[in-house]
């Protein structure tokens, strides 16, 4: 069977990329990097769910 998406090498692709940003940050740095990525993603589940609640 070939696979047309491999979601594991997704996980590691995305996890390289993280590792390479973050590797020369210093603690205060990386800290602030998820700070801001989480509310990143948050703002963006955020307008999802808004967008899939005014379909209903």
């Amino acid at each position: 069977m070939n696979k047309k998406f491999d979601c594991v090498e997704m996980k590691h692709r995305a996890a390289r990329i993280i590792q390479k940003r973050i590797s020369k940050l210093s603690r205060e740095e990386e800290l602030e990097y998820w700070r801001i990525q989480t509310r990143e993603l948050r703002e963006q589940q955020r307008k999802l769910l808004k967008k899939v609640r005014a379909k209903v």
